[in-house]
């Protein structure tokens, strides 16, 4: 049994966040029902749509009165809705918070926007690196010298929005089942994404957080944090943060004992990074790859696609349905029982 088998969302067919979120709530074990308008062609996870697997799909069109009726039949009974429209547009609809939760008070109401409900910008569009930049976090990504790097669309679209949104509603689901007092859930990108931050705007607070790329351990200026490249063209990568790990990467490289001594010398990164950059590249991507693979120094293969999905560490993290690799429930919950 999935652990959250006996809860019930209706989702407001959208794009990226949302659908993300009702994902990951199916996949454990939410019964997901979601309206889409008539006409649009069902998605079908096994052609690589992958969030859209785990639903019930009706097609109701919300400008007649029966669709409309259909779809407060299906809220009334739910306990919670996922819609991702621009701010107002449920309310244009008769399906804001305020229409829906006397229909069903314990009812749970999850939005998932960009920018927010309110604010002098709320009404504007936006994707994942309009919000990242508004958030002062892509100022940090990419190297010196250069415009910031656009990074994959993972950081405000899904990690500060549809897992927000996820976990939001789980809160304030069991609010609502203790209290019976139906709960707005705002999932916003630009405060997901904020709250994602939390560990680097600690970081800056305490005066540790160095301004410009590249110039901080966990940002690529570090010689330790970084990606390098192998004789073949093939990358690295090094995350050997703690002393102990700097000095069984250097130790295993026959390095210059000096740069273990020499680890937080801002002054020496720029010949150890010149050094380790020269010594990766003596050696093919195998080589590499092997000499490492069972030492306990944070420096591990930079995988391919294709590659992830077959390597042994990776296994778990992928299933197949309907012929289809594809990223596995996660994360993996399990009963314990005791060791007999």
């Amino acid at each position: 049994m999935k652990p959250l088998e006996n809860l019930n969302i209706v989702e407001f067919s959208g794009l990226g966040p949302g659908p993300f979120a009702a994902m990951a709530l199916a996949d454990m074990g939410v019964s997901v029902t979601r309206i889409t308008r008539p006409g649009s062609p069902a998605p079908n996870p096994a052609s690589g749509t992958f969030l859209n697997r785990g639903r019930r799909d009706v097609p109701l069109d919300l400008k007649t009165p029966e669709g409309m009726a259909a779809a407060r039949d299906l809220i009334r009974d739910a306990d919670a809705l996922i819609e991702g429209f621009r701010p107002g547009k449920m309310e244009s609809l008769g399906l804001g918070p305020d229409d829906l939760l006397p229909l069903n008070p314990r009812l749970v109401y999850g939005r998932m926007t960009g920018w927010g409900q309110t604010g002098p910008m709320a009404h504007l569009a936006g994707h994942d690196l309009n919000y990242l930049g508004l958030t002062g976090l892509l100022s940090l990504m990419g190297e010196e010298g250069r415009p910031p790097t656009p990074p994959l669309n993972l950081i405000s679209d899904f990690g500060g929005g549809g897992m927000y949104l996820a976990f939001g509603l789980i809160c304030a689901i069991w609010r609502a089942q203790s209290t019976g007092q139906g709960q707005v859930v705002d999932a916003a990108m630009i405060h997901g994404t904020t709250h994602l931050a939390s560990f680097i705007h600690g970081k800056r607070a305490q005066g540790a957080w160095h301004e410009g790329r590249e110039n901080n351990a966990v940002d690529g200026g570090a010689p330790f944090y970084r990606v390098y490249e192998t004789l073949d063209g093939r990358y690295m990568a090094v995350a050997a943060l703690e002393p102990v790990f700097f000095a069984t990467m250097i130790r295993t490289l026959g390095l210059d004992a000096r740069f273990i001594a020499g680890q937080g010398d801002r002054a020496l990164w720029p010949e150890m990074a010149e050094v380790l950059r020269q010594t990766f590249l003596t050696r093919d991507f195998d080589h590499w790859v092997a000499l490492f693979a069972d030492v306990d120094a944070c420096v591990t293969p930079v995988l391919n696609m294709d590659e992830a999905q077959s390597h042994p560490q990776m296994a778990e993290c992928f299933t197949t349905a309907g012929g289809v690799t594809q990223p596995g429930p996660a994360p993996r919950i399990t009963p314990w029982a005791p060791k007999s």
